[in-house]
């Protein structure tokens, strides 16, 4: 007889988000070794019979590249093991940076972990905030992509009376729009230009930020050089109060050091990407364990996604 329900595994990558998603499902993870040999190669077993079951896999991809390893030997392991149906629940798609060919001789890295994704055995996708939401159109499987702002919209504990939102970039409009329409408030764009990866050059500030409280929003934080960067310019165009919103705290290098000198109140992240770490108080973790609870239950049921946001589709 095949079980009319189904089974939630986790990588390594996030196991606490992993954990928090299973028990509002009233679930637990199922159970799953992961093993590395003396070279480091890795190695998934299935701890329990999994066929003709629907699986869903959490597991993000940010490096090192052993996650998005791990992911797609615990996809190809499913499949072996006669799964009905394998979904893949990546709370943050790394390699999303690497969407087009900007200059001759790049790859085109996610459109390849589209491809790999697929020819894996995955049969759908469950993602949130896309640093280029196009890459939904690399996969010819179901995508289905969550928004970040959902997750923050009941948590933004700030006055909107004179509140601005601000986009750091052009790429990152449709973002702030959604955040805009959702506080009721303005929304302000940083032109800047991008000599090489992780640096940016503010150019100008299109719109009124001068005796405004601003939330700078964005995808994601990697270094934080591009973000403090926005945060001086905007300071020095006369911006009160700065806060900030990013789904992705990617945060490596000096990001942590670099946002604990930056003239920002707070910084509202998610917790795509496990994050242990502080920055005088100036970090504010949210949860995003609720919305993919909610995706997976009603992809199991064959409910809409959409319906979940009740904002301007990006």
């Amino acid at each position: 007889m095949i079980s009319n329900d189904y089974m939630i595994f986790a990588g390594g990558s996030n196991l606490p988000l992993a954990n928090k998603i299973a028990a509002i499902l009233g679930k637990e993870l199922g159970t799953l070794e992961l093993k590395r040999f003396s070279d480091g190669e890795i190695w998934v077993k299935y701890g329990e019979n999994i066929r003709g079951q629907d699986v869903f896999l959490i597991q993000s991809t940010n490096p090192p590249a052993e996650n998005l390893m791990e992911l797609l030997i615990m996809v190809d392991a499913a499949r072996r093991a006669s799964s009905r149906s394998i979904t893949a629940v990546i709370p943050y798609f790394g390699y999303a940076r690497q969407d087009r060919k900007d200059q001759p001789r790049v790859a085109i890295s996610a459109k390849l972990i589209a491809n790999l994704l697929t020819t894996a055995g995955t049969d759908r996708v469950i993602t949130m905030d896309l640093h280029a939401a196009q890459i939904q159109g690399f996969f010819d499987i179901p995508f289905d992509h969550l928004y970040g702002s959902s997750v923050f919209r009941e948590h933004l504990d700030i006055d909107r009376e004179n509140l601005v939102v601000v986009s750091p970039d052009v790429g990152g409009i449709k973002i702030a729009r959604a955040y805009a329409k959702l506080l009721d408030c303005g929304l302000v764009v940083i032109d800047k230009r991008r000599p090489k990866q992780n640096l940016a050059e503010v150019v100008h500030i299109i719109g009124e930020v001068e005796n405004k409280d601003v939330l700078l929003v964005d995808d994601l934080i990697d270094t934080a050089g591009t973000f403090v960067g926005a945060i001086d310019a905007l300071k020095s165009e006369g911006a009160n109060r700065i806060y900030g919103a990013a789904t992705h705290a990617v945060l490596s290098g000096e990001a942590i050091n670099r946002i604990a000198r930056a003239k920002i109140d707070i910084l509202f992240v998610s917790d795509t990407i496990n994050f242990n770490g502080t920055s005088s108080g100036k970090i504010k973790v949210i949860s995003a364990s609720e919305i993919f609870a909610e995706a997976i239950n009603r992809t199991f049921n064959n409910e809409s996604i959409s319906s979940l946001f009740n904002i301007d589709k990006r």
